[in-house]
């Protein structure tokens, strides 16, 4: 008996402002392209289980396209494998924090597909001799994570959160309500653990895993990239189980939309001449270029005088030519020759609002680089009418 786990669609998902021809997103174009071909690779496989482990949508109230999208690529599968058992629960994306609100989730039900968004439920197939827990993260109450013991085959699927075993930046940029421990889960006590909410791929146990996402669609798409290189991944894909056999395969896709983390530029001693140069060439060696890609530049220790004097023109020739390029410039850090404690670096307010405005989740309609951009001149601009305020308090009469 096979499963098939995926997690963390994100359907609907919104980012940089580049549109289709139809109008469309790019990025949540992309996203549901990834999702089309997870489809597609689903039916090819035919597996007897299908588990979707949570956040199939970014928001509460997806997009009609999304909503028509994931109805239309939903329903091609149950009609393409309609004696496969497909369960879907909730993340928190899914869950609104009304509860009178209702959940979009409830749609997926008139496929045949069993939807579990409120409390945990167990399914039971007798036929099968399998009994499936589910448990979506949209709880009050910590759930009570217990097999059946009258069945053969017990799977769990769970959205939530392992505190101490996720990277401790995937935890600060998004929580889940569902907290529970591996202690608590047990995982030997099951015959598959499908975890969702975490976007890489990861094993915790010999049948207990995160699958990660269908696409880049984090807080920070960088920190997830480095810890798929870090794990030595090839990217995003879906687990297919065994439940008899205890064997694992994964299934790799390659990234609808290439990401490029540029090596990064120290720019200490640089003139602005020589820092431009030595960005077009790091561009200039990205393989097939930068075209329609998303691009991080990122340059540390370079001072604010050397940034200002960069070609602005042609940095805004790379934003054309890429989906997104960012260039993330990063101030010398300043060692503290006297404090009470070590030496370490001292953040500015300027590096602290940055910082803030960076990780904060925003709509995906929202340029993320231009909200930065207007708060630092906003702080720069209540920074200048302090400074003259406490000149003129001080100036003789």
């Amino acid at each position: 008996m096979r499963l098939i786990h995926i997690s963390d669609l994100h359907l609907g998902y919104r980012q940089y402002q580049r549109q289709t021809p139809t109008g469309v997103n790019q990025r949540e174009w992309d996203v549901a392209q990834a999702f089309k071909r997870a489809i597609d690779k689903i039916i090819e496989v035919a597996p007897d289980i299908v588990l979707v482990a949570g956040d199939v949508f970014h928001a509460v109230r997806p997009t009609n396209t999304a909503i028509v999208h994931a109805f239309s690529q939903f329903s091609r599968l149950t009609q393409a494998l309609p004696d496969a058992i497909v369960v879907m629960i909730a993340g928190n994306h899914d869950t609104p924090k009304a509860v009178e609100t209702g959940c979009i989730l409830r749609l997926f039900q008139q496929l045949g597909i069993h939807v579990v968004f409120q409390e945990p439920q167990r399914l039971a197939f007798p036929d099968r001799d399998l009994s499936i827990l589910a448990v979506p993260d949209a709880l009050r109450d910590h759930p009570v994570l217990d097999p059946d013991p009258t069945a053969k085959h017990n799977v769990l699927v769970i959205h939530c959160e392992l505190p101490g075993i996720l990277p401790a930046d995937a935890v600060a940029q998004e929580r889940a309500i569902v907290q529970i421990t591996p202690e608590e889960i047990g995982p030997t006590r099951w015959n598959y653990v499908a975890l969702g909410h975490y976007h890489v791929y990861r094993q915790l146990a010999p049948n207990m895993y995160y699958s990660g996402s269908m696409d880049y669609t984090s807080v920070n798409v960088w920190s997830e990239l480095t810890e798929e290189r870090t794990a030595k991944l090839p990217g995003k894909g879906m687990i297919e189980y065994d439940l008899e056999t205890a064997k694992r395969k994964n299934h790799f896709f390659t990234s609808v939309r290439p990401l490029v983390d540029l090596p990064p530029i120290l720019a200490r001693g640089m003139s602005s001449a020589d820092l431009d140069a030595a960005i077009q060439g790091g561009v200039d060696k990205v393989n097939g270029g930068i075209e329609d890609k998303i691009v991080r530049q990122v340059v540390r220790d370079v001072p604010r005088h050397i940034a200002r004097e960069l070609d602005h023109k042609a940095l805004r020739e790379l934003k054309r030519r890429a989906l997104h390029y960012h260039l993330d410039t990063r101030r010398p850090e300043i060692i503290r020759a006297v404090a009470s404690g070590g030496p370490g670096r001292r953040p500015s307010l300027a590096d602290t609002v940055r910082e803030h405005l960076q990780r904060r989740v925003m709509p995906g309609e929202i340029d993320r680089d231009s909200l930065v951009a207007l708060g630092l001149d906003y702080l720069r601009e209540a920074e200048t009418v302090e400074a003259t305020a406490h000149i003129a308090i001080g100036a003789p009469e």
